[in-house]
């Protein structure tokens, strides 16, 4: 994870999607936790997913959620 300012990245490395998803659920989920104690919001329409993958025959998205 890296932050700066208003903005956050975290980079997630898995074998596979579901993988990807799991850990990421798990981190935002940590993230989303610390910003709300902290009175932080996230603005969702702002927030971005970015799937990158040697493996196109397994690329069909990332399902990545806040606030439920």
């Amino acid at each position: 994870m890296l932050a700066y300012a208003d903005d956050v990245v975290l980079a997630v490395k898995a074998e596979s999607i579901r993988g990807a998803e799991n850990i990421t659920k798990r981190e935002m989920g940590k993230i989303i936790r610390w910003a709300k104690n902290n009175k932080i919001n996230f603005n969702e329409n702002k927030s971005k997913v970015i799937l990158i993958t040697r493996k196109t025959k397994e690329n069909k998205g990332i399902a990545v959620y806040t606030n439920n």
